[in-house]
């Protein structure tokens, strides 16, 4: 069962998937933000940022797929990310759903070497305070399937960390 789980960790078709969700969801935001008109909060484009940040290792992991070493490098850190998404995504859905309070401005809070918000300010530019997110499919709000989507691939990154360690331990 490990054996089929860390295979899985170096399929491509799995980091294809994985750039496939980071770049799926960045459209749909963009789709709600220019189509729709809905602007972006700060949780928002916080999103927005765990997204790229997923591309981006899982672009680089797809190149390395074939180093063991490297392989749980970019593991550890899709799993840090999905962490930090789900976070985030817990105060997007607590923030609509009122149970969770705390400061919602329009500073990123990046540093300034990591100015995204100048660099691409038509991705990366906080529009309004936070308050709610728009309904997807089925009444099935964005911060719902954000929450539900970044616990599914926690889960399923962590699997492939312990499948990983467990596979060189046997070896």
């Amino acid at each position: 069962m490990l054996n089929k789980i860390s295979s899985l960790g170096q399929s491509p078709w799995y980091w294809l998937s994985l750039i496939a969700i980071g770049l799926g969801s960045e459209s749909i935001a963009l789709f709600y933000q220019y189509v729709l008109d809905l602007r972006p909060c700060v949780l928002c484009i916080h999103v927005r940022i765990w997204m790229l940040a997923l591309v981006i290792v899982a672009s680089l992991a797809l190149l390395i797929r074939h180093s063991r070493k490297l392989l749980v490098v970019a593991h550890v850190l899709v799993t840090l990310i999905m962490a930090g998404l789900l976070e985030t995504s817990y105060q997007l859905l607590g923030t609509e759903r009122g149970w969770v309070f705390g400061s919602c401005d329009f500073n990123l809070g990046l540093p300034e070497w990591l100015a995204l918000e100048e660099w691409l300010p038509s991705v990366f530019k906080v529009w309004e305070a936070c308050g709610y997110t728009p309904e997807l499919l089925f009444g099935v709000t964005m911060a719902e399937a954000l929450l539900v989507m970044s616990a599914s691939l926690l889960l399923i990154s962590c699997a492939l960390i312990v499948s990983a360690f467990v596979r060189r331990s046997d070896t």
